[in-house]
């Protein structure tokens, strides 16, 4: 009666502090967050900034024994400051004034975690066969070095239980706090204690026993909420009361982490984590191993005694150990099967393709590792630095296993494994069994449904990976495209001019082949050229390669519109929610005082098992249907990369081949430019000598006499000559200087001094000279 009236009494409080102060100053109240050993814990919310604080006010009536416990957390809060420790905030005056009107007691105002309580994600329906292995590894990380900062400020927990942790996300991670000292001791006047303490199921044995204790009863604690976090359920017996169980399991063995009652209700140890759970292989032996630590029976060695190396107990060293684990998870997509590897900080690509060839019978040259962005594995970085920061467990971090040398998976499939118990369930489906047995049967069945659906959204993650990579392929495929065509355009360019060139030459060529200037060796090699050209042109076709690289755009983009390359799990996510509903119901009966049926049958979990079973065969047919397709258009696209590299060599060899005959005929004009001075020059020189020698007019023939006569004029007609040849040199110029646009090289670069009047003035005056005739200045201007 007196706990039902002070239950009335803090109903009563809660009610007076609703309603009467919603708002104090500029905080509001929102809400009541829970109750713990001393109080109610509020949520309140600033009006202007948003911030929010959780506020705990102690109950009305206390004892002078529960008055000094609720001062001494408030006193342990404020000293502590630890990121898995919620922290203690200044309460503020407005809310401080409006709990005077409550009692005088003071208040604690703390940081808020807006996730809740780790009791509420345990009882989350498919978290009955415990947490998944990311979360558990969370756990040990925050709750472990929580407590290990308590013990190293000498601060005993004694409550420590999954109501006692809240979580609240930062920066997208989910962290760990340890709340709740109300019972905790101060260990400032020594290491053993004999005061009671907190709740029962999670309790050190030493406790019920009223015997001296110190900190390794939160070891306990810790291993028992640790063990439930994995399993889903607490290690020994747990559907029993602790006065209960303690001397059945007080005798069991140094490395027993699990008691259970058979039906026979005898009861069985085990040193091994029970199926189901979510741990990977590498995790299962050492998280045991720490179990068994955490969970001797005996005060004085549990914990696993002082490291010698780090002085601290070796429990902390085997959770760090466990921490430290750099685990890569591969998903065999040819199998279906789930490995795992513990990797080494320096160990190489090569050595993580070995260790998988043993596991999967792949050759380590066939084998493609993807990361779920389609990004393979860098073999020029150790594996290890692919894996993300923190503790990650396989269902947040996976690797993606192909068989480059196959392109359809045909199997066979690793199934996953069904528990014993639902084995059972599927062959007796009319079998009763009691609810209490049935729930423990029908939360593993839930968990196999929750499993296959999980199952399926890896493989699919896995089908992405390998479209992503396939877009990756695409996306250099499209850069070869473009590097070819813009090769073959430049060589077709070429090509073409050289063509032309080469034409317009070969035509030119033979016009002035008759003065005389000509090559047959030259001929017959710009001849060839123009063969090879044509052949040439030949090599920058590629047009038999843009259709079929369209081809395979085209193909890949019905890939991405396709249904299968999305989910399809929408009738698994059904099966799974009625399945966790039939959970639900089964839990409702078990807790109901009176249940309406001690005993059921398993009729409608069994059907929708089966029926999942069967939707989860039906969409992996598709996904690998498709899957397969992925595969092969990347086969194709592989084997089309060395046809492409190919190509581009060829035109650029072709290229080149064309950029060095242009070359060649390019000396080979100037050879016949030099040539072709050559020669006016020796003829020049030969008419001058002709023209101006005593000796060529006596010793030429009479007819040539005559015509050298006739070019040595009189003085009054040299005027005449010279504007003649001078009319005729500036018609020569000017033809030649037309006839340079169509020519690689001209004639009007000579020497055409000889046909100036100043130069044969000279050549006249030095004749004159010789024959003993006077010199006469020409009769005309210059």
């Amino acid at each position: 009666m007196e706990q039902v009236g002070e239950l009335q009494r803090d109903k009563g409080m809660e009610r007076v502090l609703i309603k009467q102060n919603q708002v104090c100053g500029l905080w509001e109240l929102k809400e009541r967050l829970g109750t713990g050993g001393f109080g109610h814990v509020y949520l309140y919310q600033h009006l202007d900034t948003s911030e929010k604080i959780a506020v705990k006010m102690c109950r009305l009536e206390l004892n002078s024994k529960s008055r000094e416990r609720w001062s001494r957390e408030i006193q342990i809060m404020k000293k502590l400051s630890h990121d898995n420790v919620v922290r203690a905030r200044d309460v503020p005056e407005e809310i401080q004034r409006c709990s005077i009107a409550v009692n005088d007691l003071p208040l604690l105002a703390m940081e808020y975690c807006s996730r809740g309580d780790l009791r509420k994600l345990l009882n989350e329906p498919e978290n009955c066969c415990g947490l998944k292995e990311s979360l558990v590894l969370s756990l040990l990380s925050n709750v472990g070095s929580g407590i290990q900062y308590l013990h190293e400020h000498k601060i005993i927990h004694r409550d420590l239980k999954p109501e006692n942790i809240v979580l609240q996300e930062i920066s997208g991670k989910l962290v760990h706090k340890i709340i709740d000292l109300g019972y905790a001791k101060d260990l400032d006047q020594g290491s053993l204690c004999t005061s009671f303490v907190g709740t029962l199921q999670y309790l050190a044995p030493e406790l019920f026993e009223n015997k001296p204790y110190t900190v390794s009863v939160d070891y306990w604690s810790f291993g028992t909420m640790l063990f439930e976090c994995i399993c889903g359920f607490r290690p020994f017996l747990h559907n029993m009361q602790p006065v209960q169980w303690t001397s059945k399991v007080r005798n069991k063995g140094l490395k027993d982490i699990m008691a259970v009652e058979d039906m026979n209700g005898e009861v069985r140890f085990s040193t091994c984590l029970p199926y189901p759970n979510n741990l990977s292989r590498p995790l299962l032996e050492p998280m045991e191993s720490l179990l068994q630590m955490l969970l001797l029976w005996e005060p004085a060695t549990r914990g696993g005694g002082v490291d010698s190396e780090t002085h601290t107990p070796c429990c902390y060293t085997a959770m760090q150990n466990i921490l430290n684990m750099k685990v890569m998870h591969v998903l065999d997509m040819t199998s279906t099967q789930l490995h795992s590897f513990v990797l080494g900080s320096e160990e190489g690509l090569h050595s993580l393709h070995q260790r998988v060839e043993v596991q999967t019978h792949i050759p380590p040259l066939s084998q493609e590792l993807l990361l779920e962005t389609g990004v393979s594995l860098d073999p020029r970085r150790p594996p290890v630095h692919c894996l993300p920061e923190g503790p990650r467990g396989w269902d947040s971090s996976i690797a993606y296993l192909f068989d480059k040398s196959l392109t359809k998976y045909s199997g066979p499939f690793t199934a996953r494994p069904l528990p014993d118990s639902v084995t059972f369930i599927v062959r007796e489906t009319k079998t009763q069994l009691p609810l209490a047995a049935l729930r423990k049967v029908w939360g593993e069945a839930l968990s196999y449904i929750c499993g296959l659906r999980e199952d399926y959204s890896r493989l699919y993650q896995g089908q992405r990976a390998a479209m992503l990579s396939l877009l990756r392929y695409n996306t250099n495929l499209t850069r070869y495209k473009n590097m070819l065509f813009s090769q073959s355009q430049q060589l077709k360019a070429i090509l073409a001019f050289f063509t032309t060139s080469i034409k317009q030459d070969l035509q030119h060529y033979q016009q002035q082949s008759h003065n005389g200037i000509s090559s047959e060796k030259m001929l017959k090699a710009w001849q060839d050229n123009e063969h090879k050209a044509a052949e040439y042109t030949q090599v920058s076709e590629v047009s038999y390669l843009d259709e079929e690289i369209v081809c395979l755009h085209t193909e890949i983009v019905e890939l991405q519109r396709s249904p299968f390359a999305r989910k399809q799990a929408d009738i698994m996510e059904q099966l799974e929610k009625k399945a966790i509903e039939l959970y639900k119901q089964l839990k409702a009966k078990c807790k109901s005082p009176d249940p309406p049926h001690g005993y059921s049958d398993s009729s409608e979990m069994v059907r929708t098992i089966i029926q999942t079973v069967q939707n989860q065969d039906r969409i992996l047919r598709d996904l690998y249907t498709h899957l397969s397709k992925i595969l092969e258009c990347k086969h194709r696209i592989v084997a089309l990369f060395p046809k492409l590299e190919g190509t581009v060599e060829n035109i650029k060899a072709a290229e080149a081949a064309v950029m060095g005959m242009q070359m060649k005929r390019q000396r080979e004009f100037w050879h016949l430019l030099k040539i072709a001075c050559a020669q006016n020059s020796s003829h020049r020189l030969s008419a001058s000598s002709d023209l101006c020698s005593p000796t060529s007019l006596t010793k030429s023939p009479p007819a040539q006499q005559h015509r050298n006569v006739s070019i040595i004029p009189p003085s009054e007609s040299i005027c005449n000559l010279l504007d003649e040849n001078q009319h005729y040199l500036n018609q020569l110029t000017s033809l030649l200087h037309e006839t340079s646009k169509n020519k690689i090289f001209s004639f009007k670069d000579q020497d055409w001094l000889w046909t100036q009047y100043g130069f044969l003035e000279k050549q006249l005056q030095s004749l004159k000279t010789e024959k003993e005739i006077p010199p006469q200045s020409p009769t005309c201007p210059p």
